[in-house]
């Protein structure tokens, strides 16, 4: 073991010598790199922006085409503008959930089924499973559908909050609402500024 790291310290030192020569030798070679960096970060800032703010404009027929990922980010965005503060979960090894929510020291747990079906039990028991594993308050279920009966009678008795299509619309629309405003009172405020520069 003390062989490897006198060999990987060693190559370290060697490494950022090597580093060190080309910047003083080349110093318009780093500033190129240095733009590039900062470009690329610029580049995927934009794209991001970019990406948010279609995800804001989707209405609920767009929902319905959204892959299960894409429909994760869409409730990551939404559940953002209505507050919370979200993490997603990993693709794989999420024992169940697949957002997690925190809001005012209440931490929620979100299953998201972007189905063409109602949804049925088995997303119930996952998401009422993984409450405990992730020591959540509250678990909910999101879909743009609606659920089985199986699924409701289950989710009353494990405190499960089913969130449906209808409800999902409502917040998607309270979401716009909110965007326009926001629009609006940037509209008003640089009409406010244009006027003043007369």
């Amino acid at each position: 073991m003390e062989g490897f790291l006198e060999g990987f310290t060693e190559g370290l030192l060697i490494g950022i010598g090597m580093l060190w020569n080309i910047a003083m030798a080349e110093p318009l070679l780093i500033g190129i790199v240095g733009l590039f960096v900062v470009g690329s970060y610029v580049l995927a800032l934009t794209v991001n922006v970019i990406r948010k703010q279609k995800l804001k404009k989707s209405g609920i027929l767009e929902v319905d085409k959204m892959k299960g990922k894409e429909f994760e980010e869409y409730l990551r965005v939404l559940f953002i503008e209505r507050g919370y503060q979200v993490r997603l979960t990993p693709a794989t090894g999420d024992y169940g959930a697949d957002l997690v929510l925190s809001q005012n020291g209440r931490k929620t747990i979100v299953q998201a089924k972007r189905y063409k079906k109602n949804v049925g039990i088995k997303a119930v028991q996952e998401i009422a499973s993984a409450k405990q594993h992730y020591r959540a308050d509250e678990c909910w279920v999101v879909t743009n559908s609606g659920y089985t009966e199986p699924a409701r009678k289950l989710a009353q008795s494990n405190q499960v909050q089913l969130v449906d299509r209808t409800l999902l619309m409502k917040w998607m629309l309270e979401m716009k609402k909110q965007d326009e405003k926001t629009s609006d009172q940037a509209m008003s405020i640089h009409e406010n500024n244009d006027v003043k520069k007369r």
